[in-house]
């Protein structure tokens, strides 16, 4: 039976990907790109609690913003001291971290008793695949299992193959496939992305986000009819059990807002059932974040 808006409304949502950055101290080099450019500016809880008003927004995680490895225990601080305030909604996060650097067994055996670090991210894209499938690599990301934190993938599409080869390498290890995998819209044919998700989804160590998917799309001329397709083939290939909601605020108001995004995605999955929902706005972080 479809959902009405109103009961919708009433589904709790646990943002899995929600960045905030202080620029009085923290470097993020890639801002002074495009399109992120736009985003030159400090984003705080309050700015979030803003965008987020009227939503059934229950706990948040935030995701590392790909500072300067030297800033990274900046960024740890500036995020644990928000977390251990009971007041946020913010109970975990996901920081940055090189799995294939010598040292990387001592800088996450820090965080091993601390119930907010739920995992480690990398971005992928601009390293060479051989990189990614380096022993030392595989040795790190296969520590965050033996630790039970995740490894989120944030890779282009094209790297989608290297990355199943990852997940397989380190079978005890929990991925996150960021961004919905980074389906190319402005492609005519995303058969490719398809038939490699399909590949990535018989992992069962893999569970995907549905996040990120706006910066993909036509800019500011998306249409829920264009997003649903895709949202929903990447529902059904890795199941009700295997995905989880993201808003990537703020970099999703490069083409659209929190609201934009997540009355997109409610309308997309109107006609699943409310435990399917729940599962996928709230449900499934709580298991596989471990909140």
């Amino acid at each position: 039976m479809k959902l009405s808006r109103e009961d919708q409304k009433k589904i709790p949502i646990i943002d899995t990907h929600q960045h905030l950055w202080n620029l009085n101290f923290l470097k993020l080099d890639w801002l002074s790109e495009e399109p992120y450019n736009q985003l030159t500016k400090n984003y705080l809880l309050d700015d979030y609690a803003s965008a987020t008003q009227g939503h059934n927004i229950r706990k948040t995680i935030y995701m590392e913003v790909d500072v300067r490895p030297e800033q990274f225990m900046v960024e740890i601080e500036f995020i644990l001291d928000l977390c251990r305030n009971k007041q946020n909604r913010l109970v975990g996060a996901v920081f940055g971290g090189r799995p294939s650097s010598k040292n990387f067994g001592d800088y996450i055996a820090r965080f091993r008793n601390n119930n907010y670090v739920k995992g480690i991210r990398q971005v992928l894209k601009g390293l060479h695949p051989n990189e990614c499938l380096h022993k030392d690599f595989i040795a790190g990301v296969r520590l965050l299992g033996d630790y039970g934190l995740v490894f989120d993938i944030e890779a282009p599409a094209e790297q989608m193959k290297i990355s199943k080869k990852l997940c397989e390498s380190c079978p005890d290890t929990q991925f996150i496939l960021d961004h919905c995998g980074h389906p190319e819209f402005q492609s005519a044919d995303i058969s490719l992305w398809q038939r490699n998700l399909e590949e990535l989804a018989k992992q069962d160590n893999v569970v995907v986000k549905l996040s990120g998917i706006l910066a993909h799309a036509k800019n500011n001329n998306w249409s829920v009819e264009e997003l649903s397709p895709p949202i929903n083939h990447l529902i059904d290939v890795f199941g009700s059990d295997r995905v989880m909601f993201g808003s990537d605020w703020p970099v999703v108001n490069i083409n659209g807002t929190f609201s934009s995004w997540v009355n997109a995605l409610m309308k997309t999955v109107a006609h699943r059932s409310l435990d399917d929902q729940k599962k996928l706005f709230h449900d499934n972080a709580t298991r596989i974040y471990g909140l």
